[in-house]
């Protein structure tokens, strides 16, 4: 390893910084704190991603924008989206950073009518052509936009075919996958966490880098296809669980 650690000391230095920061008081500065506020299983997934989706910049600002979207919704996101009409939704006035008003509005209605049609936001995930989460991403994505909204949106989601590594979906994928118990929720059964991929940012990819698991400069997807494979090497089965290791090192120590 470029780093100077062998395969074995790197697994062993990643698998101590996982157990010190994979904790409860992780979910004090995280915005993953927004869903741990409700029981409800389809609560917790739209909070999830609905935070995920503004989970840039700040985290205390991402945190108290998500705490503001909740109470946009009385602080019941199921029954909001269900039961609450065209005026109502088109009365929302919300925004952080890009994402504003007529983003969450169309994001409602793509929601409401997704569980009016589907149910459930995983099966919209679910396919079965690789390894890995790209292809569900792009399904999901796919349907999402399916219904009249401003191109401005899309941004919103990231798109793998146009070489995103994709981060605050594969970090809402997390938080809705892994049964840890201390910070994922792990309420969606039907996707294998070993499909996983690491929430690729400016902390992540620089620790990453400075541990010799990503050689390219970028963070895109051909940068987060060779994190994964390297991270499978360590847990073929719960790869992206370093997501906490590469993040604390890089958030709480400078790495």
């Amino acid at each position: 390893m470029e780093n100077g650690l062998n395969k074995d000391e790197l697994k062993k230095f990643l698998d101590e910084k996982y157990q010190e920061y994979n904790n409860i008081n992780f979910i004090e500065d995280d915005p993953i704190q927004i869903p741990h506020l409700f029981t409800n299983e389809k609560d917790i997934e739209i909070a999830g991603f609905l935070t995920s989706i503004i989970s840039w910049g700040n985290r205390k600002s991402i945190i108290n924008s998500g705490k503001k979207m909740m109470n946009l919704m009385d602080y019941s996101p199921y029954d909001f989206i269900i039961n609450s009409n065209d005026s109502e939704i088109k009365k929302l006035n919300f925004i952080h950073r890009t994402f504003n008003s007529t983003d969450l509005q169309f994001f409602i209605m793509s929601l409401k009518n997704i569980y009016i049609k589907y149910g459930n936001l995983e099966d919209l995930f679910l396919e079965d052509k690789s390894n890995f989460m790209f292809h569900g991403i792009t399904k999901f994505r796919e349907i999402f936009f399916s219904t009249d909204h401003e191109k401005r949106s899309q941004k919103h989601i990231s798109n793998p075919l146009k070489n995103s590594c994709c981060k605050r979906i594969n970090m809402f994928l997390r938080w809705m996958v892994r049964d840890d118990k201390n910070v994922d929720f792990g309420i969606w059964k039907k996707i294998k966490k070993s499909k996983l991929s690491c929430p690729l940012d400016v902390h992540s990819g620089r620790v990453a880098r400075k541990l010799g698991l990503i050689k390219r400069k970028q963070n895109d997807l051909k940068s987060l296809i060779e994190l994964d494979q390297n991270l499978r090497l360590f847990d073929n089965e719960d790869p992206v669980k370093y997501d906490f290791s590469l993040f604390g090192l890089g958030m709480y120590e400078g790495f």
